[in-house]
């Protein structure tokens, strides 16, 4: 008998590691499709903004400085005004159909809260209508990046592949992080980068499970867009000249502090003028579908006088890199830039912050490197070579991403020469932006509506997981009296925790938040700390293995 026993438990153990190669194969398979899908995804998302930029401003948006220059001031200026009246008719149509929450678009904090909060799920209809919000705002001239919406797309194509193939929590985690690989992929024609702003940003981990499958889908959406749109840099460079490590490297470091002090500037703007906006609003009792439009009369104002702030930007980043900008200019463009991406997120258009941060880092490198030229005459490389690092430098500061964007910029430039220079200004831009204020852009939005990711998983889990989900269910019994402690069962397990330390009790009943007399459970202090601790057991396990 014992021995049969012992067969059928070998036999269990080996069916169960087939069923995790096929496990396994699924995941992999999966993640290759989501990656050409995501790719898919983004191409159609940079077409729809062309289109839409060709009608605000007759240039795709590759073109859009130019053709706003072109245009009448009147003319220039009625483009992201009328977008901010379609912004308002899409956010009206998405709240009533209940689309999307709170009438904004969404991003890549969405993207995060969904793997740390809702077990790797992406609404099909609220990513479909992000997208078009987004396509609309900067099509029309918003000041804002379309790397966030692309990735949020990405996210909700691998939400929608795996939504109905019964993989667990974790495998679906991973795979939201193969949908954003695959769309960073495809953004910047840059796969490594892809990869690492996946594990870095999206999971927040490098566990050897997940990195097989982000990596295909990763590879397989480059291959893709190189297909449809060729393998090339997003900026193609001029010389910038010899570099002196000696020299230019100490340059780059004090270069890193003006970056991450202009970082930590624009991320307490967008913060401060998102708060005065919201209370303006709520003050004044003024709809929030006003202010798409409030928002395109104050950045169509400021693109009259300086047409480089409309759109994504990426045009006014290879005039910045070709020198067609003046010292004063530039530094003009750093402020106005970063005021109009301010407004323009405040103001609930769609878009990210990733472009802003390459295009204001862009203006801060050349201007940087346009100052030192002109103190010291060809001692020091040419301010293209400062530009590319201050691209860097902003952009992974506001993000709180140095690794991956350090590996955006060199598959971008396709220029891996200023590799140490690049590094050391990206980590002190971001050490000093820490240091200031305390978290990246995609933390401070996802703290605004009550989730702290800084401490690690801990926080969460006492923030979702429930009191039902984790109590002992009782029959019902006679009312609890009105005097009496209690818990509800929709509370949070950290909110039940506090309870239990302020009642100094060790256990509570616990009662329906329709009929708060009538108990239902029981929560004892020791059965919350045990759910708790085996929550971050499991979390800990998933980040390393």
């Amino acid at each position: 008998m014992p021995r049969k026993i012992a067969r059928i438990l070998i036999a269990l153990r080996k069916l169960r590691r087939r069923l995790r190669r096929v496990d396994v194969l699924r995941v992999w398979t999966l993640a290759v499709l989501i990656g050409v899908a995501a790719a898919y995804g983004v191409i159609a998302f940079r077409y729809a903004i062309d289109a839409v930029s060709g009608l605000a401003f007759g240039e795709d948006e590759a073109g859009v400085v130019s053709g706003a220059a072109s245009l009448t001031p009147w003319r220039a200026w009625a483009a992201p005004v009328i977008g901010g009246f379609a912004v308002s008719g899409l956010l009206y149509l998405a709240d009533r159909f209940k689309w999307l929450t709170n009438g904004r678009a969404q991003g890549v904090a969405d993207v995060i809260e969904a793997r740390a909060v809702s077990g790797g799920h992406v609404s099909l209809r609220a990513g479909l209508a992000a997208a078009t919000v987004s396509v609309v705002s900067l099509g029309a001239g918003g000041s804002a990046g379309r790397e966030g919406p692309a990735v949020h797309l990405g996210a909700t194509i691998a939400s929608i592949l795996n939504r109905k193939l019964g993989f667990t929590a974790k495998h679906r985690r991973a795979l939201l992080g193969c949908g954003a690989a695959a769309a960073v992929s495809a953004s910047f024609n840059a796969p490594v980068a892809g990869v690492l702003f996946a594990l870095e940003v999206i999971l927040g981990n490098y566990a050897l499970s997940v990195f097989g499958p982000i990596a295909a889908a990763s590879v397989a959406a480059a291959i893709v867009t190189r297909i449809h749109l060729g393998d090339f840099p997003a900026f193609a460079l001029p010389d910038y000249g010899a570099v002196h490590n000696t020299i230019d490297v100490p340059l780059a470091a004090l270069l890193g502090v003006f970056c991450g002090l202009v970082a930590s500037g624009f991320l307490q703007a967008v913060e401060r003028m998102t708060v005065r906006v919201r209370e303006f609003a709520q003050d004044r009792n003024i709809s929030y579908l006003l202010l798409p439009p409030i928002g395109g009369v104050i950045v169509g104002f400021i693109g009259i006088f300086y047409p480089e702030v409309f759109g994504v930007g990426y045009e006014a980043v290879t005039k910045a890199l070709n020198g067609d900008y003046a010292l004063h200019l530039l530094i003009i463009l750093v402020l106005m830039k970063a005021a109009a991406t301010a407004v323009t997120l405040s103001c609930r258009f769609g878009g990210g912050v990733f472009s802003p941060g390459l295009v204001i880092g862009a203006f801060m490198g050349a201007a940087f490197g346009a100052g030192l030229s002109q103190i010291f005459p060809d001692a020091t490389a040419s301010p293209v070579y400062y530009a590319m690092i201050g691209m860097g430098a902003v952009s992974g500061a506001i993000l709180g991403a140095p690794i991956s964007t350090t590996l955006i910029v060199f598959e971008m430039t396709g220029e891996y020469g200023i590799t140490v220079s690049l590094m050391v200004a990206v980590a002190i831009a971001t050490l000093i932006t820490q240091w200031t204020c305390g978290r990246s852009f995609f933390h401070w939005q996802l703290s605004r509506r009550g989730y702290d990711l800084s401490e690690g998983p801990q926080g969460i889990i006492l923030k979702t997981m429930r009191v039902r989900e984790v109590m002992e269910k009782m029959p019902p019994g006679s009312p609890l009296p009105a005097e009496a402690d209690r818990l509800e069962a929709t509370q949070s397990l950290g909110e039940a925790l506090a309870k239990l330390n302020e009642a100094e009790e060790h256990g509570l009943p616990v009662v329906n938040a329709a009929e708060k007399d009538q108990v239902v459970g029981y929560l004892s202090r020791v059965k919350a700390l045990a759910a708790y601790n085996k929550a971050l057991i499991d979390e800990n396990i998933e980040h390393h293995t």
